[in-house]
């Protein structure tokens, strides 16, 4: 069996959906109740692949918002990761997806050194990130969207925002070493870790966000975007392609262009119907098919019976580890979220 830990995406948004899932109480209070609740799970999902194998999976709410960190709860916020992990592993889940900020607060907040959740001690072999798989789609996204744009990558100037991550860093490997682009640019706030990235590619510029922008082709954007930071638009390059893989995703509602073209990245969509409700909640067009790619790691190792945290740390995508869950991504019927218009 497969889970899921996820969250809503703010304090609002969370009260307009907790009478949906049976917690009305947690509708008509405010934030300090929401700080208290405990995880609950409170969807059955089934999955079906394309070679009619079905799954069934959880999803785990862990009543963490956003806010927590907005507002330096940081003990409430990784109290809420770490007790959604418990629940998940009490309830007898073999392989769960850590969705949204759930691994990024795992890992900014080093909770592997915290695997002591009261009576519980936490297998993390139990765990995945969902980030290798979140890489490989927001590589093919690019591949796919590109061509239909008449971008050629190999004659294209690639800048990766956000290129030390985990996710960021599986991506430049993939543009450096699957694609070989003409040019890549490397953003990234700490200096160190982009020195070491560009001295094991071999290659890269390391530039800072508003000198990149307008030198590239196509923008990968798998960062948390700021609210200071404004992108001109006129300045960009026409075509532009920005594949937006950051969390919250907000790129697409501020960028307003006809040649420049926004990509919610890191989403999939599947061939058959899931059966579940809890992406109801979330702004999918089709909430029965598509989900966040990270979510469905967990549902292709359960379908390959690999029950291990297959991500897992910074900087641990090799290219190798791509092609693997990719191949069985393919196999299974899930595909990249493409441009619904060009």
């Amino acid at each position: 069996m497969f889970g899921l830990i996820g969250h809503l995406t703010s304090l609002d948004h969370a009260k307009a959906v907790a009478k949906d899932f049976g917690y009305g109480e947690l509708a008509e209070e405010g934030f300090e109740l929401w700080c208290s609740a405990p995880p609950q799970i409170v969807d059955d999902i089934t999955v079906t692949s394309i070679t009619g194998q079905k799954i069934h999976g959880k999803y785990v709410e862990s009543f963490f918002l956003p806010e927590m960190l907005a507002l330096r709860r940081i003990k409430t916020a990784t109290r809420k990761i770490l007790n959604a992990m418990s629940h998940a592993q009490k309830n007898g889940i073999d392989i769960t997806a850590l969705g949204g900020f759930s691994s990024i607060i795992f890992e900014n907040f080093k909770l592997e050194n915290s695997p002591q959740v009261r009576n519980v001690t936490l297998d993390f072999e139990k765990f995945t990130t969902g980030n290798t798989h979140t890489a490989y789609i927001i590589c093919k996204q690019v591949e796919e969207s590109a061509e239909k744009l008449g971008i050629d990558l190999k004659k294209s100037t690639v800048a990766v925002v956000g290129a030390t991550g985990d996710i960021g860093s599986a991506v430049c490997r993939w543009m450096d070493g699957r694609v070989d682009v003409q040019d890549l640019l490397l953003v990234a706030r700490n200096r160190e870790r982009l020195e070491d990235l560009q001295g094991e590619l071999g290659r890269g510029k390391i530039m800072d966000l508003t000198d990149a922008l307008p030198e590239a082709d196509v923008i990968v954007w798998v960062a948390s975007m700021a609210q200071s930071v404004k992108i001109d638009v006129e300045a960009l390059k026409k075509p532009c392609l920005i594949v937006d893989g950051g969390y919250p995703k907000n790129m697409g509602a501020t960028l307003k262009h006809p040649d420049v073209h926004v990509l919610s990245g890191g989403i999939v969509e599947h061939s058959l119907d899931i059966e579940w409700n809890i992406m109801n909640t979330a702004d999918f067009e089709l909430p029965n098919r598509q989900l966040f790619a990270c979510f469905a790691e967990s549902m292709i190792l359960e379908f390959e019976k690999l029950y291990t945290n297959f991500s897992w740390g910074r900087n641990q995508i090799t290219l190798e580890k791509m092609d693997q869950i990719g191949g069985a991504s393919v196999k299974h019927g899930f595909k990249p979220l493409q441009l619904s218009s060009i």
